[in-house]
């Protein structure tokens, strides 16, 4: 009986040490961290407790019993688990390393409890002993019932949700709400609020249940107040912010976020300062530092970037050798843009790579390998560059992998996908594919990477993309010279649940143009390489003055259209449309007069393209060629075939001028109409000239006209041709939006004569037709501003070279907008 005595006062003894080692562990001199899976003074109790249940030696069974153990032997006979609610008891004794039939293991039991706290399920753990029964006494965390944002203004709730863990029907831990509150107040860092608080306040409700609730007080905003550029000679400091995104504060950037300080954009803007001097033949350039200061009254940010510029080089040598057979480097050469004496260009260099890469790819090699190494010569201020050009390794697509499309499906973007599964990697192929990805406008971003595979010859592709709103409920103004003042009402989805089928319908009231649409495009009908869709519209032209008369079109379209491949692709459509012309003025031109009334136009179209431009959306280099035709005469009231031939290329003037928005677009259109027998000839099938087409005329103002009221009266050929250079506006920062232009539009209009069966009232007393097919030119200067409000765009012809009777129009405006 004493030795029991002693055992129980040692146990007790062990109880006082635990508690103050647990005190001692609090001290401030060592915080336990936030996230500590289990108090030191937990564990000793835990082992305190099972000591003092421990049996005494008389209580210890006979040598003789010792392989038969029974309770109290100090082997666990059962493990007990109470306190839970929620959770089953299997699954608690499954993160237990003990099992029945174990020894009572101090080490093993300590484990237990941390493996226990470490899942989050449980606030409070506890170990007893009972005989040779464990005790297992556990207080489940709560669930969460609701989360809610009270407070926040600059951040929107749908902006924060994505971003935290703590969600409705999880488990609630302190240590998960205080790093969503970190989280949310990292979003409002980015949005230039540094001064924000988050305090959440946890809401208990019945069943073990709780609502977090995360109270924000957005605080002012803090913007960028000065850049500043330190070490640069080459280029001013106003040069090289024009370089960045990041921007200084001004009243006009309300709805741009290019003002406010981002730790990861001012990352991102050393990387774009680095590159920009590379771009311009600094090959030893550092940018040494960019830091980020907050000003002492916390109104603003002051950034600082610190450059060490080097010397500038130019090329020297350009050498390439080739190891693969049937390829020479003088075939490669004329491939490559650059050449000995242009100022070095990192960005050159490298799509001089890609461009003899994509020629060895197109003659059937596969797998191709160009390594540029690049040898610098300081005191000459040269860089050599030599292409080697061999065999690459033999490495297959294993995988393709799409993240970040929580809308978009699957087959979407894979078919956008310019390699396969299997296929050999082409590099060339995954850029053409990051191109098309992103000329679909779905997507904020898209980013595609490659990693190793489960072989060595084989790779995964990894695609990325940030989904953007597709969807657009608009209504909008503005004034345009051809249509007037207008009202704008919308209804759009460019990718309709996600399938990639875009449908719109779409009204416009205008002072001469008004309209009603619906369209639906499905660019991969039936999952085939075919674009389908239909339009149905109402539209109502009042041409007030520039013509004597108004017309209305009501009807519609049928289109499907193939790619031949990337370049090439054809549409046909069939039209079927009522057209009216009416309210003509009683002194129009008989040949208009004549045609007051209703008639059918049926009539099938087709337009073949050949595209080689770098992007659909945004050109700057390449060229395009348009050919369509039209053939009405499939029942309906006229009978006729009409041929359309566009062009335009596109010159980037970057490696000239240093600034990617120089650059020359040069275009020509021709067209052509011819009435096939019987065929009527109606003055609203013609062509005319003036206005979008040739810049300084009003609307149809150039070409033939009537000497007598003077009314336009189209034409059978057409033939139009433009020069236009476009350029940045200097001393302009590029973010607010502004370019220029200057052109050269240059066109003719003839072939206007009719038959007497068209216009049986016209007599040469009261109908004359003059007409010249000699070139009309209109020249002049404009400005285009992209706003948040929509584009404004503003021409000024005051040049033009004429013919009598042309009508001009030396200033030509448009601006819309929609909200």
């Amino acid at each position: 009986m004493q030795l029991s005595s002693v055992m129980r006062f040692l146990a007790a003894c062990l109880l006082v040490v635990a508690f103050a080692t647990g005190a001692a562990a609090q001290q401030p001199a060592a915080p336990a961290p936030a996230q500590a899976t289990l108090p030191a003074q937990a564990t000793l109790l835990a082992q305190a407790t099972l000591l003092a249940q421990a049996p005494t030696p008389a209580q210890a069974p006979a040598p003789a019993q010792a392989s038969a153990p029974r309770a109290g032997s100090g082997v666990i006979q059962a493990i007990e688990v109470r306190g839970n609610r929620r959770i089953e008891a299997g699954t608690v004794r499954s993160y237990i390393l003990v099992r029945p039939g174990d020894p009572f293991d101090p080490d093993r039991l300590d484990r237990s409890v941390k493996t226990l706290y470490s899942t989050g399920l449980f606030s409070n753990v506890q170990f007893s002993r009972l005989g040779d029964t464990l005790i297992v006494t556990v207080e489940e965390n709560p669930l969460v019932n609701k989360v809610a944002f009270e407070g926040n203004k600059r951040v929107s709730d749908d902006t924060i949700r994505p971003e935290i863990q703590t969600r409705p029907r999880a488990v609630f831990t302190p240590e998960l709400v205080a790093a969503d509150r970190q989280k949310i107040l990292d979003l409002y860092a980015k949005k230039g609020n540094f001064d924000a608080t988050v305090e959440p306040r946890i809401i208990r409700q019945p069943e073990n249940r709780v609502d977090v609730v995360f109270q924000i007080t957005d605080g002012p905003s803090v913007l960028i107040s000065k850049i500043a550029i330190v070490g640069n000679r080459a280029f001013s400091e106003s040069k090289l912010i024009d370089a960045i995104s990041s921007r200084e504060s001004r009243w006009w950037r309300f709805l741009s976020t290019s003002d406010q300080y981002d730790p990861e954009r001012l990352n991102y803007d050393r990387e774009l300062l680095r590159r920009y001097y590379l771009k311009n033949g600094y090959a030893d350039i550092e940018v040494l530092d960019a830091t980020a200061e907050l000003s002492p009254d916390h109104t603003g940010f002051f950034l600082t970037f610190s450059v060490k510029e080097g010397e500038r080089y130019k090329l020297g040598d350009i050498t390439i050798t080739s190891q693969i057979r049937g390829v020479t480097p003088d075939e490669l050469k004329k491939v490559i843009e650059i050449q000995s004496g242009d100022w070095y260009d990192g960005d050159a260099v490298g799509r001089a790579s890609d461009a003899i890469e994509e020629a060895i790819h197109n003659r059937g090699y596969a797998f191709v390998e160009v390594k540029p190494r690049i040898k610098k010569e300081p005191d000459k201020h040269l860089v050599d560059i030599l292409f080697e050009v061999g065999e690459g390794p033999r490495v297959f697509i294993e995988r393709i992998d799409i993240t970040g499309n929580t809308r978009t499906k699957d087959k979407v973007i894979r078919r956008e996908f310019r390699l396969a599964e299997g296929d050999a990697f082409n590099a060339e192929l995954l850029r053409k594919t990051k191109t098309r990805l992103t000329d679909l406008g779905y997507f904020n971003g898209v980013e595609v990477t490659t990693a190793p595979g489960s072989a060595p010859d084989k790779a995964i592709v990894t695609t990325r993309v940030s989904e953007k709103s597709t969807g657009e409920l608009s209504f909008g103004g503005g004034f345009s010279t051809d249509a007037g003042a207008l009202v704008d009402v919308g209804l759009a989805e460019r990718n309709m649940v996600g399938t990639g089928i875009d449908a719109s319908i779409n009204g416009v009231l205008a002072q001469k143009r008004s309209s009603i649409q619906l369209s639906v495009t499905d660019p991969y009908f039936l999952d085939r390489n075919l674009v389908a869709g239909f339009d149905l519209f109402l539209i109502q032209t009042n041409y007030l003055g520039t013509q004597p008369y108004d017309e209305r079109r009501e009807g519609g379209d049928l289109r499907i259209g193939y790619a031949f491949n990337d370049h090439l692709r054809q549409v046909w459509s069939y039209s079927l449309i009522d057209r009216n012309v009416f309210n003509v003025i009683s002194t129009a031109d008989p040949f208009i007069l004549n045609q007051q009334g209703s008639t059918v136009l049926s009539q099938i179209s087709q337009v073949l393209t050949l595209d080689f431009r770098d992007s659909t959306l945004y050109p700057h280099s390449g060229w395009a060629v348009d050919v369509g035709t039209d053939y009405a005469g499939l029942g309906g009231s006229v009978d006729y075939v009409r041929t359309n031939v566009g062009t335009a290329i596109y010159i980037p003037l970057e490696r000239l001028m240093g600034d990617p928005d120089w650059g020359i677009k040069l275009s020509a259109g021709a067209g052509y109409l011819v009435e096939l027998s019987g065929g009527k000839d109606l003055i609203i099938d013609r062509f005319f000239l003036g206005g979008d087409n040739l810049r300084g005329f009003q609307t149809g103002g150039a070409g033939p006209h009537d000497t007598v009221s003077g009314d336009p009266l189209g034409g059978r050929f057409l033939w139009t041709e433009s020069q236009e250079l476009r350029f940045p506006l200097p001393g302009v920062p590029k973010d607010i939006g502004l370019t220029g232009r200057a052109f050269v539009d240059v066109g003719s209009l003839s072939q206007a004569s009719f038959s007497g069966q068209v216009c049986t009232t016209c007599t040469s007393t009261n109908f004359h037709i003059v007409q010249s097919a000699a070139p009309r030119i209109g020249a002049g200067v404009g400005i285009s501003w992209k706003t948040q409000f929509g584009l404004i765009n503003l021409d000024l012809a005051p040049f033009v070279v004429k013919q009598p009777n042309d009508q001009t129009q030396i200033f030509r405006f448009g601006f819309g907008t929609r909200f």
